[in-house]
Protein backbone atom coordinates (compact mmCIF):
# COMPACT_ATOMS: atom_id res chain seq x y z
CA UNK A 1 0.00 0.00 0.00
CA UNK A 2 2.78 2.31 0.75
CA UNK A 3 4.48 2.00 -2.50
CA UNK A 4 0.96 2.14 -4.05
CA UNK A 5 0.87 5.64 -2.45
CA UNK A 6 4.20 6.74 -3.83
CA UNK A 7 2.83 6.11 -7.56
CA UNK A 8 -0.10 8.19 -6.91
CA UNK A 9 1.53 11.11 -5.24
CA UNK A 10 0.39 14.35 -6.09
CA UNK A 11 3.58 16.11 -4.73
CA UNK A 12 5.22 13.61 -6.70
CA UNK A 13 3.28 13.95 -10.24
CA UNK A 14 3.90 17.87 -9.64
CA UNK A 15 7.31 17.42 -9.25
CA UNK A 16 7.30 15.29 -12.42
CA UNK A 17 5.47 17.42 -14.64
CA UNK A 18 7.90 20.55 -13.40
CA UNK A 19 10.90 18.27 -14.20
CA UNK A 20 9.45 17.51 -17.93
CA UNK A 21 7.99 21.02 -18.28
CA UNK A 22 11.19 22.47 -17.88
CA UNK A 23 13.90 19.98 -16.96
CA UNK A 24 16.98 22.90 -16.89
CA UNK A 25 15.37 24.88 -14.00
CA UNK A 26 14.14 21.16 -12.15
CA UNK A 27 18.18 20.27 -12.20
CA UNK A 28 19.16 23.77 -11.19
CA UNK A 29 16.68 23.95 -8.07
CA UNK A 30 17.98 20.56 -6.93
CA UNK A 31 21.45 21.66 -7.01
CA UNK A 32 20.60 24.90 -4.97
CA UNK A 33 18.45 22.60 -2.57
CA UNK A 34 21.88 20.46 -1.90
CA UNK A 35 24.14 23.27 -2.16
CA UNK A 36 23.32 25.42 0.60
CA UNK A 37 23.40 22.24 2.92
CA UNK A 38 25.03 19.04 1.76
CA UNK A 39 28.04 19.91 0.11
CA UNK A 40 29.06 22.69 2.67
CA UNK A 41 28.53 19.75 5.40
CA UNK A 42 30.56 17.31 3.19
CA UNK A 43 33.43 19.92 2.17
CA UNK A 44 34.26 21.03 5.75
CA UNK A 45 33.94 17.57 6.69
CA UNK A 46 37.03 16.56 4.55
CA UNK A 47 39.74 15.56 6.87
CA UNK A 48 43.29 16.53 6.60
CA UNK A 49 42.63 19.19 4.19
CA UNK A 50 43.48 22.87 4.39
CA UNK A 51 40.81 24.86 5.60
CA UNK A 52 41.20 27.82 3.66
CA UNK A 53 41.19 25.33 0.41
CA UNK A 54 38.02 24.32 2.07
CA UNK A 55 36.42 27.83 2.61
CA UNK A 56 36.84 28.42 -1.04
CA UNK A 57 35.32 25.44 -2.06
CA UNK A 58 32.08 26.08 0.12
CA UNK A 59 32.13 29.65 -1.51
CA UNK A 60 32.55 28.12 -4.87
CA UNK A 61 29.86 25.69 -4.51
CA UNK A 62 27.19 28.45 -2.83
CA UNK A 63 28.01 31.04 -5.26
CA UNK A 64 27.49 28.06 -8.45
CA UNK A 65 24.42 26.88 -7.51
CA UNK A 66 22.91 30.76 -6.37
CA UNK A 67 24.12 32.10 -10.26
CA UNK A 68 22.69 28.71 -11.92
CA UNK A 69 19.47 28.74 -10.10
CA UNK A 70 18.73 32.21 -10.77
CA UNK A 71 19.87 32.70 -14.63
CA UNK A 72 18.24 29.59 -15.50
CA UNK A 73 15.13 31.28 -13.95
CA UNK A 74 15.14 33.71 -16.15
CA UNK A 75 15.97 31.80 -19.25
CA UNK A 76 14.59 28.40 -19.26
CA UNK A 77 10.85 29.94 -18.16
CA UNK A 78 10.47 31.73 -21.63
CA UNK A 79 11.66 28.32 -23.52
CA UNK A 80 9.64 26.41 -21.52
CA UNK A 81 6.56 27.90 -22.03
CA UNK A 82 7.32 28.68 -25.91
CA UNK A 83 7.90 24.78 -25.80
CA UNK A 84 4.10 24.58 -24.66
CA UNK A 85 2.67 26.56 -27.22
CA UNK A 86 3.90 23.93 -29.86
CA UNK A 87 2.41 21.05 -27.34
CA UNK A 88 -0.92 22.42 -27.59
CA UNK A 89 -0.57 23.97 -31.59
CA UNK A 90 1.91 21.77 -33.23
CA UNK A 91 0.73 22.42 -37.20
CA UNK A 92 0.75 26.24 -36.04
CA UNK A 93 4.21 26.29 -35.56
CA UNK A 94 5.59 23.15 -37.17
CA UNK A 95 5.20 21.91 -40.71
CA UNK A 96 3.20 18.73 -41.54
CA UNK A 97 5.94 16.84 -42.46
CA UNK A 98 7.65 17.60 -39.31
CA UNK A 99 4.44 16.71 -37.11
CA UNK A 100 3.72 13.29 -39.11
CA UNK A 101 8.32 12.64 -38.79
CA UNK A 102 8.61 13.45 -35.00
CA UNK A 103 4.99 11.57 -34.46
CA UNK A 104 6.31 8.68 -36.27
CA UNK A 105 3.42 6.48 -35.57
CA UNK A 106 2.16 7.21 -32.24
CA UNK A 107 -0.83 7.92 -31.53
CA UNK A 108 -0.03 11.23 -30.17
CA UNK A 109 2.98 14.10 -31.10
CA UNK A 110 3.13 14.26 -26.91
CA UNK A 111 3.07 10.69 -26.91
CA UNK A 112 6.44 10.21 -29.52
CA UNK A 113 9.89 9.62 -28.17
CA UNK A 114 11.41 11.84 -30.85
CA UNK A 115 9.58 14.98 -30.15
CA UNK A 116 10.24 14.34 -26.57
CA UNK A 117 13.91 14.56 -27.31
CA UNK A 118 13.55 17.29 -30.09
CA UNK A 119 11.49 19.46 -26.90
CA UNK A 120 13.97 18.16 -24.28
CA UNK A 121 17.00 19.14 -26.47
CA UNK A 122 16.26 22.96 -26.27
CA UNK A 123 14.95 23.17 -22.40
CA UNK A 124 17.90 20.63 -21.22
CA UNK A 125 20.19 21.90 -23.74
CA UNK A 126 19.77 25.77 -22.31
CA UNK A 127 21.86 24.94 -19.62
CA UNK A 128 24.53 23.56 -21.86
CA UNK A 129 23.73 27.47 -23.53
CA UNK A 130 24.16 29.30 -20.63
CA UNK A 131 27.09 26.99 -18.83
CA UNK A 132 30.02 29.67 -20.18
CA UNK A 133 27.81 32.65 -18.47
CA UNK A 134 27.25 30.84 -15.60
CA UNK A 135 30.69 29.93 -14.82
CA UNK A 136 32.16 33.77 -15.74
CA UNK A 137 29.39 34.81 -13.01
CA UNK A 138 30.19 32.09 -10.71
CA UNK A 139 34.10 32.84 -10.11
CA UNK A 140 33.14 36.53 -10.03
CA UNK A 141 31.00 35.94 -7.03
CA UNK A 142 33.57 34.06 -4.76
CA UNK A 143 35.27 36.78 -3.00
CA UNK A 144 31.49 38.26 -2.43
CA UNK A 145 30.47 34.64 -0.82
CA UNK A 146 34.31 34.55 0.84
CA UNK A 147 33.65 38.17 2.47
CA UNK A 148 29.95 36.93 3.48
CA UNK A 149 30.93 33.21 4.86
CA UNK A 150 34.19 34.00 6.07
CA UNK A 151 34.69 37.68 6.37
CA UNK A 152 37.59 37.63 3.96
CA UNK A 153 38.00 41.41 2.27
CA UNK A 154 37.08 41.63 -1.66
CA UNK A 155 38.82 43.47 -4.23
CA UNK A 156 36.13 45.44 -5.82
CA UNK A 157 38.83 47.41 -7.82
CA UNK A 158 36.40 46.70 -11.40
CA UNK A 159 32.67 46.27 -11.71
CA UNK A 160 31.59 42.77 -13.20
CA UNK A 161 29.64 43.13 -16.57
CA UNK A 162 25.68 42.33 -16.04
CA UNK A 163 24.31 39.23 -18.13
CA UNK A 164 20.86 39.97 -19.57
CA UNK A 165 18.22 38.11 -21.03
CA UNK A 166 15.97 39.74 -23.37
CA UNK A 167 13.35 38.06 -25.16
CA UNK A 168 10.56 38.81 -28.11
CA UNK A 169 7.35 37.50 -27.23
CA UNK A 170 6.17 34.02 -26.66
CA UNK A 171 4.74 33.47 -29.74
CA UNK A 172 8.35 34.94 -32.00
CA UNK A 173 10.10 32.07 -29.50
CA UNK A 174 7.61 29.00 -30.11
CA UNK A 175 8.42 29.76 -33.85
CA UNK A 176 11.80 30.52 -33.90
CA UNK A 177 11.90 26.71 -32.33
CA UNK A 178 9.49 25.39 -33.91
CA UNK A 179 12.00 26.29 -37.41
CA UNK A 180 14.54 24.79 -35.52
CA UNK A 181 12.68 21.35 -35.11
CA UNK A 182 11.57 21.66 -38.66
CA UNK A 183 15.48 21.19 -39.68
CA UNK A 184 16.66 18.14 -40.97
CA UNK A 185 19.58 18.02 -38.36
CA UNK A 186 17.09 18.37 -35.12
CA UNK A 187 15.22 15.43 -37.15
CA UNK A 188 17.69 13.03 -38.03
CA UNK A 189 19.12 13.66 -34.05
CA UNK A 190 15.97 13.13 -32.24
CA UNK A 191 15.66 9.51 -35.03
CA UNK A 192 18.87 8.81 -33.53
CA UNK A 193 19.11 9.58 -30.04
CA UNK A 194 15.37 9.37 -28.64
CA UNK A 195 15.83 5.53 -27.23
CA UNK A 196 19.38 7.04 -25.25
CA UNK A 197 20.05 8.34 -21.99
CA UNK A 198 20.02 11.98 -23.57
CA UNK A 199 18.73 13.49 -20.73
CA UNK A 200 21.91 12.69 -18.55
CA UNK A 201 24.22 12.71 -21.97
CA UNK A 202 22.80 16.58 -22.12
CA UNK A 203 23.25 17.60 -17.93
CA UNK A 204 26.76 15.72 -18.01
CA UNK A 205 27.84 17.89 -21.08
CA UNK A 206 26.75 20.75 -19.75
CA UNK A 207 28.80 20.33 -16.30
CA UNK A 208 32.27 19.54 -18.23
CA UNK A 209 31.80 22.68 -20.81
CA UNK A 210 30.44 24.81 -17.43
CA UNK A 211 33.78 23.51 -15.41
CA UNK A 212 35.93 24.15 -18.16
CA UNK A 213 34.63 27.35 -18.16
CA UNK A 214 34.93 27.80 -14.17
CA UNK A 215 38.45 26.46 -14.60
CA UNK A 216 39.54 29.12 -17.51
CA UNK A 217 37.70 31.89 -15.36
CA UNK A 218 39.88 31.09 -12.33
CA UNK A 219 42.87 30.85 -13.50
CA UNK A 220 42.44 34.60 -15.72
CA UNK A 221 40.52 35.87 -11.71
CA UNK A 222 42.56 38.93 -9.82
CA UNK A 223 40.27 38.78 -7.21
CA UNK A 224 40.48 35.23 -5.96
CA UNK A 225 43.81 34.91 -3.98
CA UNK A 226 46.78 33.42 -6.45
CA UNK A 227 47.98 30.73 -3.86
CA UNK A 228 44.30 29.93 -3.43
CA UNK A 229 43.77 28.93 -7.77
CA UNK A 230 45.22 25.63 -8.49
CA UNK A 231 43.10 23.80 -5.56
CA UNK A 232 40.02 25.25 -6.57
CA UNK A 233 40.62 24.70 -10.29
CA UNK A 234 41.64 21.12 -9.56
CA UNK A 235 38.56 20.76 -7.18
CA UNK A 236 36.41 21.47 -9.68
CA UNK A 237 37.46 19.59 -12.40
CA UNK A 238 37.81 16.47 -9.85
CA UNK A 239 34.35 16.75 -8.66
CA UNK A 240 32.99 17.24 -12.21
CA UNK A 241 35.05 14.30 -13.56
CA UNK A 242 34.08 11.75 -10.80
CA UNK A 243 30.63 12.67 -10.65
CA UNK A 244 30.03 12.04 -14.39
CA UNK A 245 31.58 8.80 -14.74
CA UNK A 246 29.87 8.10 -11.05
CA UNK A 247 26.70 8.96 -12.48
CA UNK A 248 26.77 6.62 -15.83
CA UNK A 249 28.13 3.79 -13.28
CA UNK A 250 25.26 4.22 -11.16
CA UNK A 251 22.72 5.04 -13.74
CA UNK A 252 23.36 1.90 -15.58
CA UNK A 253 23.47 -0.38 -12.19
CA UNK A 254 19.84 0.93 -11.33
CA UNK A 255 18.58 0.68 -14.88
CA UNK A 256 16.30 -2.20 -14.18
CA UNK A 257 15.06 -0.88 -10.88
CA UNK A 258 14.57 2.39 -12.97
CA UNK A 259 12.24 0.43 -15.63
CA UNK A 260 10.42 -1.31 -13.03
CA UNK A 261 9.07 1.51 -11.52
CA UNK A 262 8.14 3.41 -14.55
CA UNK A 263 6.19 0.22 -15.04
CA UNK A 264 4.79 -0.17 -12.17
CA UNK A 265 3.83 3.79 -12.15
CA UNK A 266 2.28 3.62 -15.56
CA UNK A 267 0.05 0.63 -14.86
CA UNK A 268 -1.15 2.73 -11.75
CA UNK A 269 -1.65 5.87 -13.32
CA UNK A 270 -2.58 4.63 -16.91
CA UNK A 271 -5.95 6.71 -16.82
CA UNK A 272 -4.55 9.74 -16.45
CA UNK A 273 -4.14 11.76 -19.38
CA UNK A 274 -0.60 13.17 -18.43
CA UNK A 275 0.83 10.01 -18.22
CA UNK A 276 3.33 10.35 -20.52
CA UNK A 277 4.30 13.91 -18.76
CA UNK A 278 5.04 12.24 -15.94
CA UNK A 279 7.17 9.28 -17.46
CA UNK A 280 9.44 12.10 -19.40
CA UNK A 281 9.96 13.43 -16.13
CA UNK A 282 11.24 10.59 -14.35
CA UNK A 283 13.93 10.75 -16.94
CA UNK A 284 15.37 13.55 -16.04
CA UNK A 285 14.62 13.51 -12.49
CA UNK A 286 16.46 10.36 -12.56
CA UNK A 287 20.01 11.62 -13.72
CA UNK A 288 19.47 15.07 -12.21
CA UNK A 289 19.06 13.34 -8.78
CA UNK A 290 21.59 10.55 -9.24
CA UNK A 291 24.31 13.11 -10.84
CA UNK A 292 23.79 15.52 -7.99
CA UNK A 293 23.68 13.03 -4.76
CA UNK A 294 27.38 12.16 -6.03
CA UNK A 295 27.84 15.58 -6.78
CA UNK A 296 27.02 17.32 -3.73
CA UNK A 297 27.29 14.80 -1.20
CA UNK A 298 29.47 12.11 -1.86
CA UNK A 299 32.15 13.67 -4.38
CA UNK A 300 33.14 16.84 -2.42
CA UNK A 301 35.16 15.01 0.33
CA UNK A 302 36.90 12.85 -2.50
CA UNK A 303 37.81 16.00 -4.53
CA UNK A 304 38.34 18.61 -1.49
CA UNK A 305 41.25 16.12 -0.14
CA UNK A 306 42.81 15.30 -3.55
CA UNK A 307 42.70 18.63 -4.81
CA UNK A 308 44.90 19.81 -1.62
CA UNK A 309 47.10 16.97 -2.34
CA UNK A 310 47.09 18.23 -6.01
CA UNK A 311 48.10 21.55 -5.29
CA UNK A 312 50.51 20.79 -2.90
CA UNK A 313 51.47 24.54 -1.96
CA UNK A 314 49.10 24.76 0.85
CA UNK A 315 49.03 21.46 2.10
CA UNK A 316 51.70 22.06 4.29
CA UNK A 317 50.02 24.71 5.85
CA UNK A 318 47.09 22.76 6.88
CA UNK A 319 45.34 23.11 10.73
CA UNK A 320 47.34 20.82 12.51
Amino acid sequence: MKVQAIYNSKILKRGLEFAADNGSLFVATASLALSTVARPIAIMATPKTDIENKKYACAKSLASSATGYFLMLAASSPVAKAVKNIDKRPYEYLKKSTVENLKSGEKSLKASSRYKFATQLFKLGLGFLIAVPKSIMTCSLIPPFMAFLFNKKVNNDKKDKKISFTGNGMRSLSKFIGKAMDTLPVQKMSEKFHNTNFEQHIISLTDAAATAAFVTQTANSKKIEQTRKKALMYNAAISTGFCIAGGYAINGAIEKPAEKFIRNFSKANKNSPKLEKYVEGIKVVRPALILGGLYYIVIPLISTFLADRFDGQNSKKSNM
